[in-house]
């Protein structure tokens, strides 16, 4: 019995390697790197601006207090010191800046915030054999949904964070230290399906085609999943990163540990979508030889 386990195990090994090998020799594709560094640049680009939206809707148009906390309680969480506290200092000095709610520096912060996914549309439609692009029109409108959507996906779970919180509070009578933890434990357990739905969305609509809701929802499960496991990596390495990109960038060692995690992150969801559309397409060369 244990000799037959042991001759069946060199065959789950292949077949895992056998599934990976193709995504691996995709992940090393010139224009894939090309497509991830865009993507990463245009993170740095919008992903102050989102905060600052995110902040100035519950401040000024909300008037949630709240949630404003919790959102840069989750911050803290996210980015350790002194990046962290660099990102929030920042933050509260520009939204502060305003002064109310402004309507037309909102919309050019939304449309700043949408530059991502021009880049990502070129690469899901070269990974599912797509080979017409939208104009750039159509693009900047299936972006813009695409953001809004996810402010309110993250407007969604701070609602659960502000919920627990307040429950905390009541159960302990107090804002301990206890409370703000789990608070930033609940937010983030709730940020996990809300990150797979909000895959799930962008590789249903981004690309410029039909694509299989079958093929795609096992595989932002698991993207989704790596992505926060890649979050808990950047914790861990994050003293040794800073040290050392401080040594190579100076002053701007901040934004380089940005774009940084933002290329990993982005090689991630690309293999995602590779391994999507090889995957359907298995399927349906099955389904014809069975039809055939």
């Amino acid at each position: 019995m244990i000799f037959s386990d042991v001759q069946r195990a060199p065959g789950v090994i292949e077949r895992i390697a056998n599934s990976w090998r193709p995504t691996l020799r995709y992940l090393f594709q010139v224009e894939v790197h090309v497509y991830a560094f865009s993507m990463a640049a245009n993170v740095l680009l919008s992903f102050f601006p989102l905060l600052i939206v995110m902040i100035s809707i519950c401040r000024y148009m909300l008037g949630w207090k709240a949630a404003e906390e919790v959102i840069l309680v989750a911050l803290q969480g996210y980015f350790p010191d002194p990046l962290g506290s660099f990102i929030r200092r920042n933050l509260l000095v520009a939204v502060g800046s305003h002064g109310t709610f402004p309507i037309i520096s909102l919309l050019l912060l939304l449309y700043t915030a949408n530059g991502i996914f021009l880049p990502l549309e070129v690469a899901l439609n070269r990974a599912w054999g797509i080979a017409r692009n939208r104009n750039y029109v159509k693009n900047q409108v299936i972006s813009f949904l695409l953001t809004f959507a996810t402010g309110l996906l993250i407007l969604t779970s701070v609602c659960l964070g502000v919920l627990n919180r307040h429950l905390l509070m009541g159960l302990t009578g107090a804002d301990s230290a206890w409370a703000a933890a789990w608070t930033l434990t609940a937010f983030k357990a709730a940020l996990v399906p809300i990150t797979v739905l909000l895959l799930i969305l962008i590789y249903r609509v981004l690309p410029n085609g039909k694509v299989s809701l079958r093929a795609i929802v096992p595989v932002a499960i698991v993207v989704g999943l790596a992505l926060e496991a890649l979050k808990y990596l950047n914790v861990v390495t994050w003293p040794w990163l800073r040290a050392k990109l401080a040594l190579e960038y100076g002053p701007f060692v901040y934004s380089v540990t940005i774009v940084l995690w933002g290329f990993l992150a982005a090689m991630v969801v690309l293999a995602g979508a590779e391994w999507a559309a090889r995957a359907a397409t298995r399927r349906e060369l099955q389904l014809a030889r069975e039809s055939g």
